[in-house]
């Protein structure tokens, strides 16, 4: 980093902690000299156009923000996710694709361990146990091989990431430069974490949560929904970032997406929102929790709608397939290794050619299933059937056959042919429904 992007970062850090809101405008300034490249003019521009309008959901998402979270907790957010990881990790990652022919992600998402406290219906990590679990050497030694790519943007999954959370808090002290950020239960914080959290300022989380107390009880058991809304309020006080995930299915759909929620949310002191769809993948899967066409359709206007209603930055990792060119996985943006080390393009691909523990991070990114995805990204012009198991079903049966690799289940390995049967005929009811609303946002956005 050069000597006058780091005296551009202090002084960002500095308006930050002194009247930030007045200084909006002058940070715009240094996020666009930091943005050598202009590798990200057209965002910066975009933020820039909504936070000049103080009457705006964003604005006062930016408001509440300084007002209500910890301006240390900001100064790393800035420093670690939209500096480091946006900014310098870009040009650095743009560098490496050029140089090694494959793709280097934006984010890498790893399993710390296969452990949780929960049995949640749906969700495959509940069959494994805690037979499985990366080392702290292991993490650590991810974290500095995606850091030397390019990569400052770390999510932990799992099983129940927190788990381990004395390890992760050692990964953020060691990597004060990378942000990191976990999807957890929420039933694992306390008093200690909020503390650590604080100190070490580059961590976030995200709470699992499935709608209101009746479908998040019925996914992840009773009295969970009331544990996870105490976690909120913990954090809150401690002045700390955080937000919320949700899993949407046939039974809970029009309850994750309704105002009365994601207003509840708000109030609770969420910042942002990732939107999952159920995906039948694991031991027993039940394929009756799929969504229809239709609740896929409503999340796809709802989390809109939202976007342009509400103080809240709201993700849906299907629908937004638009936005970034199709599928994120293998690599373009990110890619996931689980408790065990097997290196996957998708958290919901079980299938691999190579472990971390006895292969480097780009011997992974350039193994067969990675490279069969980097030649067929997008898998539809559609970019609203972006997925290579849930749209795609054909694409990713081929992959795996062309690719040799083998599935990665830890406990009952499941052939992909297997796989993408349950998911087919979703893909075909979905197909009609996506190409309507993929000529419609077309149609808007160049008025033909």
């Amino acid at each position: 980093m050069s000597v006058m992007s780091k005296t551009a970062i202090e002084l960002l850090l500095w308006y930050i902690a002194n009247d930030p809101m007045k200084r909006l405008p002058r940070m715009i300034e240094l996020a666009q000299k930091l943005d050598r490249e202009a590798m990200h003019s057209k965002q910066i521009k975009a933020v820039e156009k909504v936070l000049k309008d103080e009457k705006s959901n964003w604005y006062l998402l930016v408001k509440k923000l300084f007002a209500e979270v910890d301006i240390k907790v900001i100064q790393k957010l800035v420093e670690c996710f939209f500096v480091h990881a946006n900014l310098e990790g870009a040009a650095r990652a743009r560098a490496a694709r050029q140089k090694y022919d494959c793709n280097i992600p934006w984010a890498i998402l790893m399993d710390p361990t296969s452990g949780c406290n929960l049995a949640c219906t749906g969700c495959w990590a509940a069959q494994y146990g805690k037979k499985h679990n990366l080392s702290l050497e292991t993490l650590d030694s991810v974290c500095r091989q995606g850091k030397a790519l390019g990569s400052y943007f770390f999510i932990l999954s799992g099983g129940e990431p927190l788990v381990r959370k004395d390890d992760i808090i050692r990964l953020c002290e060691t990597h004060q430069d990378a942000y990191f950020f976990a999807f957890t239960n929420g039933t694992l914080v306390d008093e200690a974490l909020c503390q650590d959290m604080l100190r070490v300022g580059n961590f976030t989380l995200a709470f699992s949560i499935e709608g209101d107390e009746e479908s998040t009880d019925m996914r992840r058991g009773k009295g969970t929904y009331r544990k996870v809304l105490a976690a909120m309020d913990l954090m809150r006080e401690h002045r700390l970032l955080f937000g919320y995930s949700t899993c949407y299915h046939r039974y809970n759909t029009e309850s994750v997406g309704s105002d009365e929620f994601v207003d509840e949310m708000i109030a609770r002191g969420c910042r942002f929102v990732w939107n999952f769809t159920y995906i039948p993948v694991g031991k027993d899967a039940d394929v009756s929790l799929l969504a229809t066409p239709g609740q896929r359709e409503y999340m796809y206007r709802r989390v809109r709608e939202i976007r342009n209603s509400k103080p809240i930055f709201a993700l849906d990792f299907w629908n937004d397939g638009e936005f970034c060119s199709g599928c994120i996985a293998g690599g373009k943006s990110y890619l996931h290794i689980n408790a065990n080390g097997d290196a996957e393009p998708c958290a919901f691909i079980h299938y691999s050619n190579v472990n971390i523990k006895e292969a480097s991070l780009l011997d992974a990114l350039r193994s067969p299933l990675f490279r069969a995805y980097r030649q067929r990204q997008p898998f539809d012009e559609n970019l609203l059937r972006p997925c290579p198991l849930l749209d795609n079903p054909d694409a990713l049966v081929e992959m795996v056959r062309e690719s040799k690799a083998e599935s990665t289940e830890l406990e009952a390995p499941e052939a992909v042919e297997m796989l993408c049967a349950k998911t087919r005929g979703a893909a075909e009811q979905w197909a009609p429904v996506a190409d309507r609303l993929w000529k419609a946002s077309k149609k808007e956005s160049t008025g033909v």
